[in-house]
């Protein structure tokens, strides 16, 4: 049988891929599963950074070994060619704390990044001038290595949230020590700064967008033929 593992870091990166799919919450953790002829699909997320990545991927192997891994969620472009609202195939991953690079099974549409802060325009200009990466998330790094210790094919797909030149608040602040993004008191700070309003609005029609594409570019990779769309029903999912 075979087992994906599709790690994020928030249910709403996912929302339009696990439409349908059974849903469970453990140990903090949201799982998903869509079960086939040829195995199942499990979705899964714990938060932001590489430490809730591992956690949901260690969530996933509890039913077994997975044969194929994949990174998805929100990322920033690191530079203009990347349009906000739009997937990308990742060809390869670096991490940024390492330097390790690891790469993804896809063309070579472009390099990602990961941090372990969320990157603001001025982190951004120094990680594209360092790494000459496209885009910039906080958990593809540890999914790759994950996979690579087990000898498993990888895949990256990430949808972009933000543009490379958008002005933002600074996201960090409000993302825990456990890596959840502390939305209440987000809110607070932005109904406070109107001067953020536009900008905030804009991030999240792309962020919606984004992850509709990213739905899309997966079930093109893990149903390449439409055969598990066709024999099973899958959810369908409005283009």
């Amino acid at each position: 049988m075979t087992r994906v593992a599709i790690i994020a870091a928030m249910p709403d990166e996912l929302k339009p891929l696990v439409r349908g799919w059974g849903r469970e919450t453990v140990n903090g953790i949201h799982l998903w599963r869509w079960r086939h002829e040829q195995g199942e699909w499990i979705a899964a997320c714990a938060g932001s950074g590489v430490d809730q990545a591992t956690r949901a991927f260690a969530e996933v192997e509890k039913d077994g070994p997975v044969s194929l891994v994949v990174s998805t969620g929100w990322a920033g472009a690191l530079n203009e060619e990347f349009a906000p609202g739009r997937a990308y195939r990742v060809s390869g991953v670096i991490d940024a704390c390492t330097g390790e690079r690891f790469p993804a099974g896809s063309a070579n549409e472009c390099w990602l990044v990961t941090s372990s802060r969320v990157a603001d325009a001025k982190e951004k200009q120094r990680l594209v001038a360092t790494y000459q990466a496209g885009l910039v998330d906080m958990e593809a790094a540890g999914v790759a290595r994950l996979a690579a210790m087990r000898g498993a094919p990888f895949y990256c797909i990430k949808g972009i949230s933000d543009g490379y030149s958008d002005q933002l608040p600074d996201f960090n602040r409000f993302i825990s020590s456990a890596g959840q993004f502390q939305l209440a008191r987000f809110i607070v700070f932005a109904l406070l700064r109107p001067w953020h309003w536009l900008a905030l609005a804009r991030m999240g029609e792309n962020s919606r967008k984004a992850a509709q594409s990213i739905a899309e570019s997966l079930l093109d990779i893990l149903d390449e033929r439409g055969q598990i769309k066709k024999r099973n029903g899958y959810p369908n999912h409005q283009r």
